[in-house]
Formats: structure tokens, C-alpha cells, sequence
């Protein structure tokens, strides 16, 4: 088969999205040396935020666009001119996009669409207005559009059927996983350049991961970390690019008196995370909601125990590995902190079971999976002629 694939977020985005498409295509193209896989993207006018983005393969393909991400949206689903991906790719079998829209495709072949969340329409307070706008018009245009559509999670498939009245059928569960990398780092070298590089001096710390905006829920976080700091030493570690709103997060730093004690790490690279992670006294996600919630897993993968929210996919991705809690709850937060900081046989004990929980997922896996559900949509090779 010639199988087309979206990889403009893979190439354009540094975490997220991004990373689930890199992690995808590069576990795809190894579990799978029999199709020819056709990578389109957006043409970029800066350059790609993470190295090799793309994996190199004799059945991979990159087929550039001439034309900007930003023009091609436009003319693909603000004016919803029919100019089919093809243009770019050449003859196709089966299209995938794996970042929420559905660009047009050229004669009767099958289309895969990739719907991470609804946290847009469950929380459009959170998102700027005019993205909120664009989502609630386009991701359900391409649903429909959509031969089949995967969902990160069972929470956002039964979002789907719940709130857009998508057929069950039509919804898959495709699980994301945990790279080979996120495993305990014990060299001291390692864990000293990773603090070095990223200004965290020799202070404990508390982590959490992901991109700063107020879905992640870091202003109750700040809030409930300032009892924290009154009698530990631990600083609190928030990383990830600047994401919409992020003047309120800093404010909240400040209001709260915790100048100092709560560092802003930017954006990780990717290879810098195990040693970030493993150097944590703890992790902490307090999101409002997840589709998945991929850095649970990884946190897991490298030793350190967990607290989380338990909106939406975390308890589904968690398990018994981590303390649930509410995510609007900040006196719960607080306590939670605490009491973990103070026993190493309850820390022990979410390590021994984060370790198992991450064993459940691997991007291999979800690669096979994902290589079956192209074989279930598409006919055999040529039989619906030259597109």
C-alpha cells in the first residue's frame, strides 16, 4: 500500500502532538518494512524544533508542501477548496492525519483521522476564542469527512459519542506508549548536566510536564505547592513551551510569594527528559483534562511516583500507580505533596507499581496496532485505481 500521513506536526511542534506523531511514524516504520509510506507536511519556514524528526527508510517518503502551514489551513478549511493532498504526495491508497483535521483527499480512498481530546469544547475558557472557534468547526467537519477515526483514549471516544453522537464503530482506542528511554538515571554525570543546563541547581524538586496554559492547571498547582515550600526545601519545576495565557501563570508566582521556589524549565528536549524526570523527588500532573496524558507513563518509566488528577483518560492511563486526585481540589493537593514527601514506603510503593503500569504501553504496540487498522481500511493495492 501507499500510505499517506500527515507528519506536519511532527515536524513543526517540539512536544505534544508533535511528539506523538514522531514517536508513531519512527515505532510505524519499524514494525512495518512492507508499505510505502508517503510523510506530507506543510511547508515550515523555521527549522524543525527537534532533530530528525523524521525517520529515514527505503519505503519513506517526504513530500514537502510549497505552501505554509498557516495559508494551507486556510485555503484547506476556511475556504474548503478541494485541492487534495495528493497534489503533494502523489497516488495514494489511504490517507492518516494524526492531528485532528482531515485535509482533502482525491477520489474514494479510505481516511484515518486522529482526535487526541475534547478539551476545547469541555474547557473553551482555557483556549484562546478564535482557536475554540476553528476546533468546533473543522473537527467535526472532518469526522465526518473521516472513514474511521482513533481516539486516544476510551474517555475520548465515549466524548465522541457522547458529544458529537459519533458511531461507536467508527472509534478505535489506539493507546500511545512509552519510548525505550524513559528508564531510571542513576549517572550522576547525567542528572548534573541536566540541573546545569536547565538552571536547577542542587535544590530537590517536584516536576510536572507540559505545555504552560490553564488546561494544565498550574495556577492551582502554584497555590498548593506554597504550603509546601513553608516547610520543605523542594523547589516546584514547571517545563514546557510557552503555551495561550501564560502572563497569568507567572502572576500566580508572584500573588503566591513563591519568586524563587518555582522555576519555568521552557521546553525539554526530548533526550533531556529521562535525567529530569529521575532527578524528581515527585511528579505531579494536575490537568484539568488529558486525552491521554503521555508524561504520567514516562514519570512512571523512570522511578518516580506520581500524583495526578483524575479528569478525564488519567485514571484510565494511571491505574493504581498514582494518587488520584481532584483536580480542583487544592487543599487535597497540598496534603497529597506532604504526606508523600514524608513517607518513603508509600514513594516505594508507586514506583514498584508505575514500573508495571508502564510496561502496558509501547509505541511498538500501538505501531502494530495502527498497521492492522491500515490493512482492515484498505483494499488491496490498485483495485480502486489511480487516485
Amino acid at each position: 500500500m501507499k500510505i499517506g500521513i500527515d507528519v506536519t506536526a511532527a515536524v513543526t511542534q517540539g512536544g505534544g502532538i508533535g511528539r506523538y506523531t514522531r514517536e508513531l511514524i519512527y515505532a510505524l516504520t519499524a514494525v512495518d518494512p512492507d508499505n510505502d509510506y508517503h510523510f506530507f507536511t506543510a511547508k515550515h519556514l523555521t527549522a524543525a524544533p527537534v532533530p530528525d524528526p523524521i525517520p529515514q527508510a527505503p519505503n519513506v517518503q517526504l513530500h514537502p508542501a510549497p505552501i505554509d502551514e498557516r495559508w494551507l489551513y486556510r485555503l484547506w478549511y476556511r475556504l474548503r477548496l478541494p485541492l487534495p493532498v495528493q497534489w503533494v504526495t502523489g497516488r495514494l491508497d489511504l490517507f492518516h492525519s494524526p492531528d485532528f483535521v482531515l485535509p482533502p483527499v482525491n477520489g474514494r480512498i479510505p481516511t484515518l483521522l486522529t482526535v487526541h481530546d475534547l478539551s476545547f469544547v469541555h474547557y473553551p475558557d482555557t483556549f484562546p476564542k478564535q482557536l475554540v472557534a476553528y476546533l468546533n468547526r473543522v473537527v467535526p467537519w472532518s469526522i465526518r469527512r473521516a472513514s474511521h477515526v482513533l481516539a486516544d483514549s476510551q474517555a475520548t471516544k465515549d466524548d465522541l459519542v457522547a458529544i458529537w453522537r459519533v458511531s461507536e464503530a467508527k472509534v478505535t482506542v489506539l493507546y500511545s506508549g512509552v519510548h525505550e528511554r524513559f528508564q531510571p538515571v542513576t549517572e550522576a554525570e547525567r542528572l548534573t548536566a541536566v540541573r546545569q543546563k536547565y538552571n536547577l541547581g542542587n535544590t530537590p524538586y517536584i516536576l510536572t510536564v507540559g505545555t504552560v496554559q490553564p488546561r494544565k492547571n498550574y495556577q492551582m498547582l502554584i497555590r498548593a505547592f506554597r504550603t509546601v515550600a513553608q516547610t520543605h526545601p523542594h523547589n516546584l519545576i514547571i517545563t514546557g513551551g510557552q503555551g495561550w495565557l501564560y502572563a497569568e501563570m507567572l502572576a500566580e508566582v508572584a500573588r503566591q510569594g513563591l519568586d524563587g521556589r518555582v522555576h519555568f524549565a521552557g521546553f525539554v528536549a526530548d533526550d533531556d527528559l529521562p535525567a529530569l524526570y529521575s532527578g524528581a523527588a515527585l511528579f505531579v500532573f494536575p490537568s484539568l483534562y488529558e486525552g491521554f496524558g503521555l508524561p504520567l507513563l514516562e514519570a512512571m518509566g523512570c522511578g518516580v511516583p506520581v500524583i495526578t488528577s483524575d479528569a478525564a483518560s488519567l485514571p484510565e492511563v494511571a491505574g493504581n500507580a498514582a494518587v488520584q486526585l481532584s483536580p480542583h481540589n487544592e487543599a487535597a493537593w497540598t496534603a497529597a505533596l506532604i504526606r508523600l514527601l514524608a513517607d518513603p514506603a508509600e514513594r516505594t510503593r508507586l514506583v514498584a507499581a508505575g514500573f508495571r503500569q508502564a510496561r502496558h504501553f509501547s509505541w511498538r504496540k500501538s505501531a502494530r496496532q495502527l498497521r492492522q487498522i491500515y490493512h482492515d481500511l484498505c483494499p488491496p493495492p490498485g483495485s480502486m485505481g489511480d487516485q
